[in-house]
């Protein structure tokens, strides 16, 4: 299908608005951070003499050694478990077909539709219940379970459109099950995994409310979670408190850049896939 001048035109003219819409914020916060520690600088006003100690200063207020240190381990307690979990579920489910596979699809598309801020209260007085408020572990945990129904629907997404010439062809050669899945599938699978894995970093490191109302200690924080309590001390001063945010934010950027590649893959697999 051709398409005409015109229609090219247009949706070049959209996505150059689209852009300027997401850049634009991005931006007017950048040249805020440059102001002086106290100013109130109007829209996009780039400074007559730029305070480039604002981000050192940000850096060492928010403590950000330590919330890396503790991202990264959240990050890294996070999505290794998660991918086996919902590498072996979506097997299980899209590939062997095991009994009430449907249902359990279904149950794991019903945790899709439940909204987050819904579930943040029983998970408070749950995580209080076990002893581990306050702890990494009341970030860890629950991540686990929530990122679950995603995970799994993906996953499942991409066993289901397998073929069962390969499962049948290694059942000849005696595979077990266990065979089947980890010396066939999952070597297989190991692009809609790594994509998996790009995401749920990324969603982990980014966790805002979960580290906010389960930690109060900012240390033991993502550092998105983080900025609450750095908004919170420093609210009245607009440059420093823009200077923190993208010190906090540079990481997820930096690894977007890195791996945008992937991650655009990952979702355009995601949405191919069903």
């Amino acid at each position: 299908m051709r398409v005409s001048r015109s229609e090219l035109f247009a949706g070049r003219a959209v996505l150059l608005v689209l852009v300027a819409i997401t850049v634009l914020p991005f931006i007017s916060i950048f040249t805020t951070a440059l102001h002086p520690s106290g100013d109130v600088p109007p829209g996009l006003d780039w400074p007559a003499d730029p305070q480039w100690g604002n981000f050192l200063e940000a850096f060492r207020v928010a403590n950000m050694t330590s919330l890396l240190v503790s991202s990264v381990f959240i990050v890294l307690a996070v999505v290794p478990i998660s991918l086996v979990i919902s590498t072996m579920a979506g097997f299980g489910i899209g590939l062997l077909r095991i009994p009430g596979a449907r249902w359990l699809l279904l149950l794991f598309i019903f945790g899709l539709t439940l909204p987050f801020e819904g579930i943040i209260t029983p998970l408070y007085f749950l995580a209080r219940s076990m002893g581990i408020l306050n702890t990494r572990l009341a970030i860890v945990l629950p991540l686990i379970g929530l990122f679950m129904p995603f995970a799994v629907f993906w996953m499942r997404a991409h066993f289901v459109n397998m073929p069962n010439e390969i499962s049948e062809a290694a059942r000849v050669d005696g595979a077990s099950t266990w065979d089947l899945f980890w010396r066939i599938h999952v070597p297989l699978a190991m692009a809609p995994i790594a994509s998996l894995g790009i995401l749920m970093s990324v969603w982990a490191w980014n966790q805002f409310l979960l580290a906010l109302v389960l930690v109060e200690d900012p240390s033991q924080r993502t550092m998105a979670g983080a900025l609450g309590a750095f908004q919170g001390h420093y609210a009245t001063d607009i440059p420093l408190l823009s200077a923190g945010t993208i010190v906090i934010l540079l990481p997820t950027l930096l690894l977007f850049i890195v791996f945008q590649r992937q991650v655009i893959s990952a979702l355009l697999q995601g949405s191919v896939k069903g």
